[in-house]
Order: structure tokens, then C-alpha cells, then sequence
């Protein structure tokens, strides 16, 4: 059952696309405050588990912190860091009483669970101008559920986007790009996209490419002989400069974002001073996402939206502050806290709030200020491209991830959980971000493997891509002036070569169990509570997660560790697969373990009275051979698999379905 409360005078987000009847009243649980904002009370009882709120730090339970729904640019993901790239406002309490909440509302919304009183949950905005939706069901994944339904599908990408794909700031000229697939090649490393950054571009002009790429169609063609798609960046900001023709359409027919006076807002990012298209206006999004036909008729299939928060370097009006700032100083005598408050200005230039509350969308012929509808601008951005691809490929599928996003966003495109660090507890926070990221619908998902800052380790990456063999975004990204992180620049590359074997050995089983929870508006990855909500151990694992309807997954994330511990809530057989390309089985029962992990070696639990495909080593989607599959689990038992082309938009369940034995 779902109840829908509104109050004041909401912003239309289109997060919900299915009509839910109007309650009168409040809630049946919590209190609300209308006096100052919206405030939402519960008192938790001790044993109340709180889920959700999807791309957020922390744990599976996020109780015993706060969270801040503000998409926000920032890189460095502290366990004090409370707002992330996405603004997922859905989070379930499960214990005494068990029911869901969705607060539809864009802008600035606080998550106080249990941080500043042990037992009270608190919900709060600025404005109390929202709606509440309040879902009731017995358990917490039959919320879930229930919560999916009225969000609608979750995106679907073809097939090839289950493979590897390894991306790096600073490839810059077709060489480079060549080098990474002759790398891969040559030492028969699996391979199925390389990503394009920024420099890709003329200047960091969105849909304009540098002369590094004399023939763009040609080079993309060849790319795909090898069974390799490039998968190029598209971010945020329009560069202002005369003759840029997205530049002077912009202008011309006034998409872009306005400042209070009616002048085109004015922020920095990479190509210097951009306008931001108002991607909030339906008649923009169809502009913009046009856009994207310059490369898909090059023979791209694929992009990547970046730093649409919007993120902002720093504003003309940011700079003048600072310089007048930068002053005072000079003309006077530095103190200890004079050159801290220089030190502090500087590093608010970025992202600063002041900027976010200087421009303006049109939102149905309303001018409504950035920050009260803050948290859809890269939902937007995305459901631009989404909506023009169909458009433009009416019976094919493209991928689209977005680094910003918002409950709806989901329908259009994947996320990327954006810039981590080489860190192994950026490894933990990936896994338990995951099923977090799932019940708000983000199924095509997945961090940066090996971590995009900082400078990751042969071990770390081995670990962090065993992970990723499962993540249905499987990409190797670094930052420009970091270590090289391609897999063969590493000693022993067989070991990198078998890892990321293991992902097209079963990447049947994990397409089939995608397309699943994608169709019948299900979890891919949940924690084990989902599905053992009466075992009390299972409520506190954070570190295993269910993987589809068969597996569990226990990935390795500790430095030096030669394994890990492992409970297992019932009977369950460890396979691992093994550096030589065989499989060893192993039944386990219901308890705790010790598993020995080399770091050469992938570990997967089936659980009792399953079976999973398995296929041949390939070294490209393409060159799966459905031929060699077998199943891996325990005897007598079948799989229903879902395939189809991979491509087009003709998915089925009732058609696509098939049991193998």
C-alpha cells in the first residue's frame, strides 16, 4: 500500500510516473512541522534497521549518521563527507514498524538518522513545499518493490556494455587510443570499450572533436572491427566563444540559464567561462540532446555525462569577491587567521552555495531559482540525451551513464559513483553503496576500478576488479598525473587476464539476472537481509551482498589479506575460479568461514539448490560462444536464462526466456 501526502506547492520532478491517489491527514507513523520548512519525526526503536538513500556514504544501514540530499562535485569521499554526486531521497525503516518513505523534492534535503539523537529519525527542508509518498508492506525488499513500480523501469544498455571497458584522463590523440586496444589485445586481456575524456574535444567543447582525430567516422570503424566501442564524455557546460555554433544556437534562442536580470548566468569549468543549458525546459532538453547525432552518426554508441551537478570552478562575481578580498590583504599587515580566511576563500571558489542561488530555469513558463531545484539538473541533462537517442536510434540501444542524478533519472540512464580514490576503503564504501543504488532503481552501476585519484596498487586493482567482475558498469578509470592503471602495465598480466575472464565466463548469468530484476522491477544486488529477513546475523553483514536469485558474493578488500570471513545464513556451495581456468566446488554449510582468496583467483557462492551458466573465456562480448555453456552449482538443478540480441529494444521475458539444463 502507498500513500501520497502533499504539501504546499511541490515542483513537478517526474521522479513518479505512476498516479498515486492523494491521502488526507498525516501519516500513521512520525510526526510532521510545518513551522519552520517540512520536518519529519519518527522515533526509532533500538533494533531499527534505516536503508536507502542510494548514492550515500557510509554502510547498508545508514543509522547512526546524517546525509545531505545536494548533488555536489567533490571529490574526496571522507567518512565525514555527508552529500555525494546523487540525490536518492528513498530510504526504508525496518524493525517494530516497517515502511518506506520517498520525499519528492529537488532541492536541499537532510537525512538525521539517529546522529544528533540516538533514537530519532529526522527528515528536514527548507521549504515545505513536497511530496511524501509512505509505503507499507511486511518486509523491506517487498517495498522495495513496491516502490520501483511507481518510479518505473530502470534503464536498459546493450549487451557490450556488460564488458571491461578502460578509460583514463589524458588520451588525447588517436595513438593513445590505439596503444590501450593494442595493449589489451596483445595480451589477450578481455576488452570491449575504451572511454574518451575530455581532451577528446576541440578546447573541451561539447560535440566538437580535435584535430587529433582527422577522420572521427574512420577511427570509430576501426575500433569496432576489434570489437571495441568508444564511449566519449559529454559535460554540462557550454563554452562561450563567437563562431562555437552550440555556443550561438544557445544564445540565439535563449537555452541557456539566466541570471535574476535576464543575462545568460556565467560559470567556469573545464573550457573556461560556459553557459549551462536550462535542461529543466522541455524544449531545451530536445536541443541539447540533438546534439548527440553529431557522434552517433560518427558510429558511437555510447556516452558518458559528466559534471552535471552542475558543477562550478568559480563565477566572474566569486572572482571579483576574491580579488577584492586578495586586496585587503596585500594593503595590510598578515595575521595567523588572515592568511587562513585567503587560504579558505580560495578553496570555496568552487562549488560555492552563493552560485547556485544566482541563476534561474524556466520550469513551465516559471522562473524558479537553481538551488530550489538543484538536485535535477544532471537528471535532466541525462533525460536529454536518453529521449534524443531513442529518438535518433528509435530501434537500438545506447549506453548512458550520468555522474549526477535523481530518483527518475534511473528510466534514462546508469550512474558511475563518480571520482573515488585509489583507497581500499573506497573499495568497501563500492559494495555497500550497491544495493543502496538498487533500491532506488540505478541498476546499471559500478565505481571506478581501481580508484580514479591517488595512485592504486597491483593488489588493490586485482581486488577491486574481482569485485567488479559482478558491478554491472565494469570500468578502469584514473586520473590525469596518477599511476597508469591499465591492466598491462602491471607485472604478471595473466593475472589481470584471468580476472576479467572470469566477467565474460559468466557474463550470460549476469546479463540474464540484469534483464530480470530491469523487467519484473527487482534488485540485481541486495543485501542478505533481503533475503533472509529472519536471521538475525544476516541483518548485520555489510560486506556480502545476494546476486540475483542464486549467488552471494563476498569480495576481498583488505590490504595483504591472503582471504576474508564469511557467514553464510544456509547451506551454500563456494566456487572458485581458479588462475588455470578450472573451477573448484566446494559445499559449505550454514555458519562462519574462513575462505583462502589469492589474488588471482575469484570467489562465488551458489546457493543450495541452484546452479548458474557458465561459458568459455572470450575476449570481447562479441566472441561469446553460447555453445560452451554449462551449468555450475548443484546437481539436478536448472536455470531459467534470459537472453536476446543485445541490441535492439525488443526485451521479453515471456519470449527471451529459456531453461537450461
Amino acid at each position: 500500500m502507498i500513500k501520497k501526502y502533499t504539501f504546499g506547492n511541490p515542483i513537478k520532478t517526474e521522479s513518479v510516473i505512476v498516479s498515486v491517489e492523494q491521502s488526507q491527514g498525516m501519516p500513521e507513523y512520525g510526526e510532521i512541522n510545518l513551522t519552520e520548512g517540512f520536518k519529519f519525526t519518527y522515533e526509532m526503536s533500538p533494533d531499527d534497521i534505516v536503508y536507502g538513500l542510494g548514492e550515500a556514504n557510509r554502510g547498508i544501514n545508514k543509522r547512526g549518521y546524517i546525509y545531505t540530499s545536494n548533488c555536489t562535485d567533490d571529490p574526496n569521499h571522507l567518512e565525514e563527507t555527508v552529500s555525494l554526486y546523487g540525490a536518492h531521497n528513498f530510504i526504508i525503516v525496518s524493525g517494530e514498524k516497517t515502511y518506506g518513505l520517498y520525499i519528492d523534492y529537488p532541492s536541499k534535503l537532510t537525512f538525521d538518522i539517529g546522529y544528533t539523537k540516538v533514537d530519532e529519525l529526522l527528515i528536514s527542508c527548507e521549504d515545505a513545499d513536497l511530496d511524501l509518498y509512505v509505503i507499507y508492506d511486511e518486509n523491506a525488499y517487498d517495498i522495495v518493490k513496491q516502490f520501483r513500480k511507481i518510479i518505473g523501469r530502470s534503464y536498459i544498455p546493450p549487451k557490450f556494455a556488460f564488458g571491461y571497458g578502460q578509460s583514463r584522463w589524458g588520451y588525447v590523440t588517436e595513438e593513445d587510443f590505439f596503444n590501450v586496444a593494442k595493449g589489451y589485445r596483445e595480451n589477450h586481456i578481455p576488452i570491449d570499450m575504451i572511454y574518451m575524456d575530455i581532451d577528446y574535444m576541440e578546447r573541451y567543447k561539447d560535440f566538437t572533436i580535435s584535430d587529433e582525430f582527422p577522420d572521427f567516422s574512420e577511427f570509430v570503424r576501426k575500433m569496432k572491427e576489434d570489437n571495441i566501442h568508444l564511449i566519449p564524455i559529454i559535460d554540462a557546460g557550454v563554452k562561450i566563444e563567437k563562431g562555437y555554433d552550440v555556443y550561438e544556437e544557445g544564445v540565439a534562442n535563449n537555452y541557456f540559464c539566466k541570471r535574476e536580470d535576464g543575462s545568460d548566468f556565467v560559470a567556469a569549468v573545464w573550457p573556461g567561462y560556459t553557459h549551462f543549458p536550462d535542461v529543466l525546459n522541455p524544449e531545451v532538453r530536445k536541443w541539447f540532446g540533438a546534439k548527440y547525432k553529431l557522434l552517433t552518426d560518427s558510429g558511437i554508441d555510447g556516452f558518458w555525462n559528466d559534471m552535471n551537478e552542475p558543477a562550478i570552478f568559480y563565477t566572474p562575481e566569486g572572482i571579483q569577491k576574491t580579488k577584492k578580498i586578495m586586496k585587503e590583504f596585500i594593503n595590510s599587515e598578515e595575521t595567523v587567521d588572515s592568511v587562513w580566511d585567503l587560504r579558505d576563500r580560495f578553496n570555496d571558489l568552487a562549488n560555492h552555495p552563493d552560485d547556485y542561488t544566482a541563476f534561474y530555469h524556466d520550469v513551465n513558463g516559471e522562473k524558479i531559482r537553481h538551488d530550489k531545484v538543484h538536485n535535477l539538473y544532471g537528471f535532466n541533462m541525462t533525460r536529454a540525451a536518453g529521449e534524443a537517442l531513442e529518438e535518433i536510434s528509435p530501434d537500438k540501444r545506447c549506453l548512458l551513464f550520468s555522474r549526477s542524478s535523481y530518483i527518475g533519472m534511473h528510466r534514462y540512464g546508469g550512474i558511475w559513483t563518480g571520482d573515488n580514490k585509489s583507497w581500499w576503503s573506497h573499495l568497501l564504501l563500492n559494495i555497500k553503496m550497491m544495493p543502496s543504488l538498487n533500491m532506488c532503481g540505478f541498476l546499471y552501476t559500478g565505481a571506478d576500478l581501481g580508484g580514479f585519484g591517488a595512485d592504486t596498487s597491483r593488489e588493490l586493482l586485482l581486488r577491486w576488479l574481482a569485485f567488479g567482475v559482478f558491478t554491472p558498469l565494469m570500468r578502469n578509470h584514473a586520473a590525469l598525473g596518477t599511476r597508469e592503471q591499465e591492466c598491462y602495465k602491471f607485472e604478471n598480466t595473466e593475472d589481470f587476464r584471468h580476472v576479467i575472464g572470469v566477467r565474460y565466463r559468466l557474463l550470460p548469468y549476469l546479463y540474464s539476472e540484469f534483464m530480470k530484476a530491469a523487467l519484473n522491477d527487482d534488485m540485481y544486488l541486495k543485501p542478505l537481509s533481503f533475503e533472509y529477513p529472519d536471521d538475525e546475523m544476516a541483518k548485520d553483514v555489510e560486506d556480502q551482498l545476494m546476486l540475483g536469485n542464486e549467488a552471494m558474493i563476498a569480495p576481498v578488500y583488505t590490504q595483504n589479506a591472503k582471504g576474508r570471513y564469511v557467514y553464510l545464513p544456509e547451506e551454500m556451495m563456494l566456487i572458485k575460479f581458479l588462475p588455470d581456468g578450472s573451477i573448484s566446488k566446494e559445499t559449505m554449510q550454514k555458519g562462519h568461514h574462513y575462505i583462502s582468496v589469492p589474488l588471482n583467483v575469484v570467489p562465488l557462492f551458489i546457493r543450495k539448490g541452484k546452479s548458474i551458466p557458465v561459458v568459455d573465456f572470450a575476449e570481447s562480448v562479441a566472441e561469446i560462444n553460447p555453445d560452451s555453456m554449462q551449468l555450475v552449482g548443484y546437481e539436478g538443478s536448472t536455470y531459467m536464462l534470459y537472453e536476446d540480441d543485445g541490441y535492439t529494444r525488443n526485451y521479453n521475458m515471456s519470449s527471451n526466456m529459456r531453461t537450461v539444463k
